[in-house]
Parts: structure tokens; C-alpha cells; sequence
């Protein structure tokens, strides 16, 4: 179900950055759709690639350069999606951080496992205080 509710705000963030970015254009929702799917599985079996190749770079610029990365791999969606176009490079780099930025919020709000506002009342620590007489409780 979590992974559906990130396709969905995927797409949505797709939607959003062809309104907002003027060299960004999504023809239907269907094509959001796919361009979402097609996206997702790019990031998950490409980008880790590139991240690790040009990690050198990556260091360098302390992480900025993975924007460059992003913005590279909406252009190839775009490649493969018909009625999904990007017009350049800072339509892409601009779609791509919508994306990304839009994506994140929202992901912000989905709670997976012990994190975030739903965590255990019984934490992995034990939280002692000094009550005096040299005791702690």
C-alpha cells in the first residue's frame, strides 16, 4: 500500500512541476502515471549506480551534483515516455527538484515502521536521572 501511495505522490509531483516549469509537458494522466512508474524504477536501479561512479564528484561539490543526477534522469523518462517532454537541461534540473522537493514533503507525512509520530512508548534506551544520595532512577 505504501508503495502505491508513493506512486501516486510521484505522479503528483510530476503534475505539478509541468504546471509550474514552463520546458516541462505531461499530456494526460496516463502519461504522469507511466512517467512516475518509469521514474521510480530508474531511481531505484540506475541512480544508486551513478551516484556510486561519480561519487568523487559527488564529494567535491558535498552532494549538489546529485541534483545533476536527478535532473539526468528526468530527461531519460522523458526520452522513453511518449507524451512526456522536457525541453532542456534546467527544464529538467527545475522539474527535477519540484520532484524531488514535492516528494519529500509529502513522503514526510507517510509513517513507515517505529518512526516518526508513532513511536513506541518503550524507547531502545534506558533515560536514568540523579536523584540525590548518589541514587539514579
Amino acid at each position: 500500500m505504501i508503495i502505491i501511495t508513493r506512486w501516486l505522490i510521484i505522479t503528483v509531483a510530476i503534475l505539478l512541476s509541468s504546471m509550474l516549469i514552463p520546458g516541462i509537458h505531461v499530456d494526460s494522466l496516463w502519461t504522469a502515471i507511466i512517467s512516475a512508474a518509469l521514474l521510480g524504477l530508474i531511481n531505484v536501479i540506475i541512480k544508486p549506480l551513478l551516484i556510486i561512479f561519480t561519487l568523487p564528484l559527488n564529494i567535491l561539490t558535498l552532494g549538489l551534483f546529485t541534483f545533476i543526477i536527478n535532473a539526468f534522469l528526468l530527461k531519460m523518462v522523458a526520452y522513453f515516455v511518449d507524451g512526456f517532454e522536457v525541453g532542456g537541461f534546467f527544464a529538467a534540473f527545475f522539474g527535477a527538484l519540484v520532484i524531488s522537493l514535492v516528494s519529500w514533503l509529502a513522503n514526510r507525512f507517510i509513517v513507515t515502521g517505529n518512526s516518526g509520530p508513532n513511536r513506541p512508548d518503550n524507547p531502545d534506551y534506558i533515560d536514568l536521572s540523579h536523584k540525590g544520595g548518589g541514587r539514579w532512577e
